[in-house]
C-alpha cells in the first residue's frame, strides 16, 4: 500500500505555511531559523515525493543538497545570532536597525 503524492504535497504546503507564518509574525532570532528549516523541510518532502513518483533519485539528491544548505544556513546563523546578543543582549531582529548608516 502506497500513499498518494498529493498527501505528500499536501503536507508539504502546510509545513511551508507554518515556516511562513513563522517569519512573518516572529521577532525573535532563533525562531526566526527555525521557521526557515520548516520551509526548506517542505521543500526536501517535495522533492522526495515526485522522486519517488517518477522513479529516480535525481529529487533526492537535490534533498541531500537542500539538507547541506540547511547545515550551512545554521551555522552562519547562529554565528550572526550570537554577535547580535553580543552587542545588543536580545535577540530581537527589530533590534539591529539601529546599525543603519
Amino acid at each position: 500500500m502506497t500513499v498518494d503524492v498529493q498527501y505528500y504535497v499536501l503536507l508539504s504546503m502546510a509545513l511551508f505555511c507554518i515556516g511562513l507564518f513563522g517569519i512573518l509574525t516572529r521577532r525573535n532570532a532563533l525562531l526566526f531559523l527555525m521557521s526557515v528549516e520548516l520551509m526548506l523541510n517542505a521543500a526536501n518532502v517535495n522533492l522526495i515525493a515526485f522522486a519517488f513518483y517518477h522513479g529516480n533519485l535525481t529529487g533526492q539528491l537535490f534533498a541531500l543538497f537542500t539538507m547541506a544548505l540547511a547545515a550551512a544556513e545554521v551555522a552562519v546563523g547562529l554565528g550572526i545570532i550570537l554577535v547580535l546578543y553580543r552587542n545588543f543582549r536580545d535577540v530581537d531582529v527589530t533590534v539591529p536597525t539601529t546599525m543603519r548608516w
